[in-house]
């Protein structure tokens, strides 16, 4: 009768074990689809991001293709019929030209060229980033202040504003971009 027991106490172990193993796969294909739900939420948000980049990419390709045909010599004859384009808030400040209109640039542009033109003709000289945001009745805060001389220093590498070496701007245009500015976008 021992044999028998020992027998039983094996198929015992045994049966514990399949229990144990029977447990453990039940748990992992919880988690299996635990895991697969949060995968599938994954991808969807993925190819959102991708559409969304996608999308991004073609408006930002539009948006140059206007600007490029805005800031490409046109002929003679082309530049009385032509029409320009509206500008758009947040575009690029196309490169300056003989005959280009300052209505080119998105309002923001315009305004910062107009304060810095007023100065010009009493001939008080080149302005001060804070002059400008003063200018134009801005908050002198450096965010403010920062923002004006963000989008002073663009327009004068496109050669709409003249950067001096002091870092004030004057109204002074001329074809190519500022000697000592860096590139902006």
């Amino acid at each position: 009768m021992t044999e028998g027991c020992a027998a039983a106490s094996v198929l015992g172990m045994l049966e514990e074990r399949e229990a144990a193993a029977r447990q453990r796969v039940e748990g992992l294909r919880e988690e299996a689809a635990r895991l697969a739900e949060a995968l599938e939420a994954a991808e969807i948000e993925l190819d959102r991001r991708v559409i969304a980049r996608e999308e991004l990419v073609e408006a930002l390709a539009a948006s140059a293709a206007v600007t490029t045909a805005v800031t490409e010599p046109l002929a003679e004859a082309e530049q009385a019929t032509a029409p320009l384009p509206a500008p758009v808030l947040g575009s690029t400040v196309p490169p300056w030209r003989d005959g280009l209109p300052v209505t080119v640039l998105a309002p923001d542009y315009q305004r910062i060229v107009g304060v810095v033109e007023e100065r010009a003709p009493a001939g008080q000289g080149p302005l001060k980033a804070r002059e400008i945001a003063v200018g134009l009745g801005l908050e002198t805060t450096p965010a403010k202040v920062e923002g004006v001389r963000s989008k002073a220093r663009r327009l004068a590498e496109r050669g709409w504003l003249l950067q001096e070496t002091s870092g004030a701007f004057s109204a002074a245009r001329r074809p190519g971009a500022a000697p000592d500015a860096g590139p902006s976008a």
